[in-house]
């Protein structure tokens, strides 16, 4: 497991679009139908990384309480899946039914869009106001020894929020930490 951080892409970026298949509902989503007029959320995770796994719960809650401010939210697995069996298709569709996504889990099988995003780790964060212009690369809380720390709001849900109201992003930014996208052998 090497430990990765966001690469820090500049904030103003347009979001790129995309077109992925979602295990929720099985459904091809395009990113116009998933970016919102206060903000998206767009997330790199999968399921075997420790990192996603330590903070899974406290994501699936800050996207639903982000609904409330209108904010949307979706996750892309990007990784090789002939090499890291855990995150196939059938494993993502497991993974966010156990976990009650109430946000599309899409699948990235050439990983070209995770190139497009430049992710590089799960999870990663990209966070997007109405203009779809980037404006938080961060974290959504510090982590020791795999575990999550707990002073007040995660930061990913304070940082949405204030875009959602002012659409601009706090100052302050962390990036996140994680395991490595699992990139094809070439």
């Amino acid at each position: 497991m090497a430990r990765t951080p966001s690469n820090m892409v500049t904030l103003g970026t347009k979001a790129p679009k995309f077109e992925l298949h979602n295990t929720v509902d099985d459904i091809l989503y395009s990113s116009e139908q998933l970016f919102s007029k206060n903000g998206t959320v767009v997330m790199f995770i999968c399921n075997h990384c420790p990192y996603v796994k330590a903070i899974i719960k406290d994501l699936v809650e800050d996207c639903e309480k982000l609904k409330d401010f209108g904010v949307n939210s979706a996750a892309i697995m990007s990784n090789d899946t002939i090499n890291y069996p855990d995150d196939s298709y059938e494993n993502m569709i497991k993974f966010s039914a156990k976990h009650k996504f109430s946000f599309p889990y899409l699948i990235d099988e050439t990983q070209e869009i995770a190139k497009r995003y430049d992710a590089v780790c799960t999870p990663d964060f990209f966070g997007y106001n109405r203009d779809l212009k980037l404006n938080y690369r961060g974290r959504i809380r510090e982590l020791r020894d795999l575990k999550p720390v707990r002073n007040g709001s995660s930061e990913l849900y304070e940082a949405m929020k204030l875009i959602s109201q002012t659409q601009k992003g706090p100052d302050i930014q962390k990036p996140s930490l994680g395991c490595s996208i699992k990139w094809f052998k070439k």
